[in-house]
């Protein structure tokens, strides 16, 4: 991180037919960080400051940072101000999708402009003036007696809201004391590694799943035991002939990740039962519960706890945006100190502001609103690929279209997913293989691809599709 500041000022236009003043700078500083006049790691004026230079109001700047920070461009420090990122979300000299490596799932996690990427919401529909309104407002109430420290289980505003938030939509009934605000999923995974269980403690994980999360385990030093699922979710029976005692399950039962399907009721009281003779933790992902197309979403696995089983772990990242770094556990009675220890060593939660306006865009309704519009604009996008992969009629794919979640799954037939990611990737296409997710693909090999919807506009659908026919023919 360099510590000069290029010269920058940016002009605005007031007279004629003109864009919005948030509008404008926001292009005058995206335009400069492409061109490399503001390289990465650049420190950008305050908001203050560049209202100054460029005489426009402190919230249009606000508005504009905001957008770039959802968007990638941006990366706010605390007091050591605002910077651009490192990497950039595209490439600074052609404005186009930088190709990250063949299966190397994480480059392509931070580039949200390619068709077909998963784990990105579209944060171009995202109510960036609402919420830059909302987060000014607690930025400049911040009193000096909140600087030196704070909850570490996070604000009691929020964990209030979260539980009034997952009783409505989710069926999970909590008190904010039950709720433990993170720094997203992943800081949930370490407070839980470190408070619940002890290095070389065996762990059930979904085979195909979520891969990084199994990466995380395993640096936290537990031992991921792979149980395969089938068209009902995890199978339970597996888990317990492959590792009897293991101290943590982790599932994505409402809809699994990356084969979509929900874990059935039969296989929950399955699992439940299980956990309560090992006395063992399930920790529930819920990761898009939110989206569901074809009926309302499904309740949580948690919401047939009564013995205080399972851990609810969810994140704002889908919903809202992944810079946000906001998760929240839902922690039984008996796991509530050992976590509260670790959280006071780790401190996972998020800035004192950022907790507050997340639980007013929660109180006053922005959230609810805005979920329910992702929902209509999933529908529309998910429903616009599925067209365009029908005209597609290629004997080598087979399409599955879940009724939840961010993404669909195709299914290859003679080819490797691994030939179709890496010919998809020169195309500007952001696949994921299949592949990928598993634990051995050598043993059981699935190959397919996961093809996320969420970033890419239905006028869009036939063009990425097209792309992704040219990367079949060249992967034959």
């Amino acid at each position: 991180m360099t510590s000069r500041r290029p010269r920058f000022q940016p002009s605005i236009r007031r007279q004629g037919s003109h864009p919005p003043l948030h509008v404008q700078l926001y292009d005058r500083i995206r335009q400069a960080i492409l061109a490399g006049t503001l390289p990465p790691g650049a420190r950008l004026p305050s908001a203050r400051a560049m209202a100054l230079e460029t005489r426009v109001a402190r919230g249009t700047v606000d508005v504009a940072y905001a957008r770039l920070t959802v968007e990638g461009f941006l990366v706010t420090r605390g007091a050591a101000g605002t910077f651009v990122a490192s990497p950039l979300p595209l490439s600074p000299r052609e404005g186009a999708p930088v190709p990250p490596k063949p299966r190397q799932v994480e480059p392509r996690a931070r580039t949200v402009l390619w068709p077909f990427q998963v784990g990105v919401p579209a944060v171009d529909a995202f109510p960036i003036a609402t919420w830059s309104r909302v987060l000014g407002r607690h930025s400049r109430r911040a009193r000096a007696s909140e600087l030196a420290h704070s909850d570490t289980r996070g604000d009691a505003s929020l964990r209030e809201a979260i539980a009034a938030h997952l009783a409505v939509s989710r069926g999970v009934i909590a008190h904010a004391e039950d709720v433990m605000v993170t720094g997203g999923y992943h800081s949930a995974l370490g407070l839980l590694a470190h408070a619940l269980s002890k290095p070389g403690d065996p762990v059930w994980m979904e085979d195909p799943g979520y891969h990084r999360a199994r990466a995380a385990l395993s640096l936290a030093g537990l031992r991921p035991v792979a149980v395969p699922v089938d068209a009902e979710g995890l199978e339970v029976s597996r888990g317990v002939a492959l590792a009897p005692r293991a101290r943590f399950a982790f599932v994505t039962p409402s809809h699994q990740m990356p084969l979509g399907m929900a874990l059935s009721l039969a296989r929950r009281l399955a699992l439940l039962d299980w956990a309560r003779s090992a006395d063992a933790w399930i920790v529930e992902d819920d990761y898009d519960g939110e989206f569901h197309y074809a009926s309302a979403p499904l309740p949580a696995l948690k919401s047939l706890d009564d013995k205080g089983l399972v851990l609810y772990a969810g994140t704002f990242s889908k919903s809202m945006f992944p810079t946000l770094r906001l998760g929240f556990l839902v922690v039984p009675d008996r796991a509530r100190e050992a976590l509260g220890r670790a959280a006071n060593l780790l401190h996972p939660a998020p800035p004192l502001a950022v907790q507050r306006a997340v639980a007013d865009f929660l109180d006053e309704g922005h959230y609810a609103r805005h979920v329910r519009r992702m929902r209509t604009l999933y529908g529309e996008r998910r429903a616009a690929l599925l067209r365009a992969l029908t005209e597609l009629s290629s004997p080598h794919l087979q399409v599955e279209a879940p009724p939840g979640g961010l993404h669909l799954l195709a299914r290859l037939s003679g080819i490797r997913d691994e030939a179709v990611v890496t010919h998809a990737e020169g195309l500007g296409l952001g696949l994921n293989a299949l592949s990928g997710y598993q634990f051995s693909p050598a043993v059981r090999r699935l190959d397919g691809l996961v093809l996320g919807f969420a970033t890419l506009p239905a006028t869009r659908a036939r063009d990425a599709v097209s792309r992704l026919a040219r990367a079949l023919e060249l992967a034959r």
